[in-house]
């Protein structure tokens, strides 16, 4: 479990700061190198709108690779989705500018974002599967938090390397070549990732299931005749933690530095100890959800989330820095508690048969509906209406996640290996007794 649980940690992490390092330079530099020509406003929204465009290609995603790695196995799809990421990601970072090329800049930077959309709407799920089926039925929530618990290291290491990036250069040069190097830098991660997903064997409940009962011949189709509702009500509990993270860890970098003029170095350094604080949540989450189930860490963490967006804005309006070093790291700790049991979560719903492909479009529906339009949406709605209009919209993503949880019920007690048939029986259908 131990090696395991690092391939998928470790491969998640290197997937996810490819896919994680384009917020943030859509935070700082995008509207200026790609959009110059729209004024600090529009550029940054327009900035904003490349990067929620992933977002939209990640259900596709979920369908494409799950649709293999539910055929062909886990292992094969993963080494293809961390492939196709780092390519796309290795070519952002030789991108010319919109000086240079003209519009076919914007242009080129959608079609490899949308390669990065791909590539992540199918590692989320594989990565996770590879740790709930090696792992042990009392200690899955724990195990399968290993993809979840990567990401947070995705956040924290793609801050970093901007950091590092903007501490020893200045502005100007930062802006007209430093933001390349992170990009770049993705090269070496994607060899060490394929080397360590090379290294490790399939799952054995998927094995013993082709074995047993065969491959399903269309995924999408089988989890859609099977369980539609479960589908649609596993995105919807999802949500929460997408919202609170791409607010928490993309957003709020550009809003402290635009909006309430910090500097940007300090709001790197908070937007490194959010990538830490939602890790610590993820722990904590996961940990709590195999003693007390999956279901009520979910209802806790969505319940105090509601709250908290509420009061978000109007609490970093005041402007000073001590507030925004507790609004960050707050949000992503709500965010990491809720995050926490979900890898185990989304196993335990769901088939064999069919299971990469659901798990991976349930959280990919979620990821564009509350992880890409709140970023969008948040600068104009905040010049329009203020924060708290902002909040209220992130307060109802989050109790559409608490719904959508005690909705489905628990699924702890469910086993990995069963029967297309009895997950008929299952959430949402009386689990929620």
């Amino acid at each position: 479990m131990k090696r395991v649980a690092s391939a998928s940690f470790i491969g998640t992490v290197i997937e996810f700061y490819d896919f994680g390092i384009y917020g943030t330079a859509a935070a700082l530099v995008f509207p200026h190198v790609f959009f110059p020509a729209l004024g600090e406003a529009a550029g940054t929204v327009a900035s904003f709108a490349t990067y929620g465009v992933a977002f939209v290609a990640r259900p596709f995603g979920s369908l494409l690779f799950g649709h293999f790695g539910d055929r062909l196995g886990r292992k094969k799809s993963l080494i293809a989705t961390m492939l196709l990421m780092g390519t796309a990601t290795i070519l952002v970072g030789c991108m010319p500018t919109a000086n240079q090329i003209g519009v076919a800049a914007p242009v080129l930077i959608i079609v490899l974002r949308i390669l990065q959309g791909l590539a992540a709407g199918g590692e989320f799920a594989g990565a996770v599967l590879f740790s709930s089926e090696h792992a042990p039925k009392d200690k899955r929530g724990f195990w399968s938090m290993m993809p979840n618990f990567g990401g947070g290291g995705a956040i924290t290491l793609a801050n970093l390397t901007f950091f590092l990036t903007t501490l020893f250069m200045s502005g100007d040069t930062f802006t007209s070549w430093g933001w390349r190097i992170p990009f770049l830098a993705s090269f070496l991660l994607v060899i060490v990732g394929l080397w360590i997903r090379l290294r490790i064997d399939e799952t054995p409940v998927f094995k013993n299931n082709a074995e047993q009962a065969g491959t399903s011949r269309i995924p999408f189709v089988e989890a859609f005749r099977h369980q539609p509702l479960q589908v649609l009500l596993a995105a919807g509990t999802v949500m929460v933690g997408f919202a609170l993270t791409y607010i928490g860890g993309t957003y709020l970098v550009s809003y402290g530095t635009v909006v309430l003029e910090l500097p940007r170095t300090f709001v790197l350094g908070m937007a490194m100890v959010g990538g830490l604080t939602i890790s610590a949540g993820v722990v904590l989450g996961a940990v709590l959800s195999d003693r007390f189930g999956r279901r009520w860490v979910i209802v806790g963490a969505a319940s105090v989330a509601v709250v908290w967006a509420l009061a978000l804005f109007p609490i970093l309006d005041i402007g000073s820095r001590a507030v925004f070093a507790i609004g960050v790291p707050v949000t992503m700790f709500i965010s990491g508690v809720a995050t926490g049991p979900q890898g185990a979560f989304l196993s335990e719903l769901f088939h064999t048969r069919y299971r990469y492909t659901a798990a991976g479009l349930s959280y990919s529906l979620a990821g564009m509906l509350a992880g890409g339009v709140p970023p969008l949406i948040a600068a104009s709605v905040i010049d329009s209406y203020g924060g708290f209009a902002f909040g209220c919209i992130l307060a109802g993503y989050c109790l559409v996640s608490l719904i959508c949880v005690l909705i489905v019920g628990e699924t702890r007690q469910l086993d990995l290996e069963r029967t297309t048939a009895e997950t008929t029986h299952e959430p949402a259908a009386e689990a929620t007794a």
